[in-house]
């Protein structure tokens, strides 16, 4: 079983979506493979935080880019509106998905078999916590590890 955690309450996606890729991809251990993140959401939101990945940090440095790019396969961070694009069979890597839309996965057996960690993230929109609300029960009655992380306490 997959663990997916949900970080609910987000008050701006895409914003928390850079600062919880920076946080994942950053805290791979020494000696490790860098811990690899494909993002699946709708594509006027994907074009957002793919400028935003550029802009949030004058720091850090989020290599980035989408699924259907020739470099995809050796890009760390990979973005797609798709949950079953072919173009995933072709990642050599799939350790992270967040979610940042609001459909459920349509074959989410086949979502869990290839990313051992799912981050569903909510947003406080009511129309997006109500989406989230039955992903997180259609992800429990199918039986996987259940985490939720409430922003709105943080």
């Amino acid at each position: 079983m997959a663990r997916i955690d949900f970080h609910s309450n987000v008050a701006d996606k895409l914003e928390y979506a850079c600062r919880l890729t920076r946080k994942i991809w950053s805290t791979t251990p020494e000696g490790q493979p860098v811990r690899n993140v494909v993002m699946v959401g709708e594509m006027a939101d994907l074009k957002k935080l793919d400028e935003l990945l550029w802009t949030f940090s004058s720091t850090d440095f989020l290599p980035h880019c989408f699924i259907d790019d020739e470099a995809a396969t050796e890009t760390p961070i990979v973005l797609t509106d798709d949950f079953a694009s072919p173009a995933l069979s072709n990642l050599p890597h799939a350790d992270v998905m967040i979610h940042l839309g609001m459909r459920m996965p349509k074959d989410v057996a086949a979502l869990v078999a290839r990313f051992p960690r799912i981050v569903e993230v909510v947003t406080v929109n009511e129309a997006e916590r109500l989406a989230g609300r039955e992903r997180y029960k259609a992800y429990r009655d199918l039986g996987h590890e259940l985490h939720n992380f409430d922003q709105s306490k943080s």
